[in-house]
Order: structure tokens, then C-alpha cells, then sequence
């Protein structure tokens, strides 16, 4: 089952998760949402919609806007909608 670990902590871990460009989407509800702090941070993709960001908080160490997720897309990324993507370190294992 695909998880996202950073610092050591699995901070979500799904067997329903989407791939997207090469990154995988995990459902909100798999989120361990006590290391997801919000961000200021927004970025648009054309075909996707807004992003938001969290950064995420282990131990004392911030990782900034390490994971990302659209909280409304356009119709053709709707499988995504509310789903969750890493990167900035955070690795995705099988």
C-alpha cells in the first residue's frame, strides 16, 4: 500500500490513491492531519485549477509546502479533488 513518509513519520497511507503526472494522490481521509499545518501558498495549473498548500511539521522540523491538493479542479482532474500530493523530500513507498 503506498504510504508518504518524511523525517521518519508515514504521514498518509492509502490504497486508493491516484497518480497524476507522475505524482500520487492520497484521499484526505488518509492524511495524518496533526503533522499539516496550512499555507499561504497558491499556484494554478491550467487543467487542474488552484492549488493550496500544507506545510508539514515532524519533531520540531518544517518542511514548507511540502504537500499540496486542490480543494476544487477543473472537471477533467475531478478524481483528485481533495486528494493530496507530496514532494520537497517527502518519499512515496510501496
Amino acid at each position: 500500500m503506498p504510504k508518504a513518509v518524511w523525517n521518519g513519520v508515514v504521514l498518509a497511507e492509502s490504497d486508493r490513491t491516484e497518480v497524476v503526472e507522475g505524482n500520487q494522490y492520497f484521499p484526505p481521509d488518509s492524511i495524518k492531519t496533526e503533522y499539516f499545518k496550512d499555507s499561504d501558498t497558491h499556484t494554478t495549473c491550467g487543467w487542474k485549477g488552484v492549488a493550496n498548500y500544507y506545510s508539514i511539521e515532524v519533531d520540531g522540523q518544517v518542511n514548507k509546502d511540502a504537500a499540496w491538493y486542490y480543494p476544487t479542479t477543473q472537471s477533467a482532474a475531478k478524481n483528485i479533488e481533495g486528494y493530496v500530493a507530496f514532494w520537497k523530500g517527502v518519499k512515496i513507498e510501496a
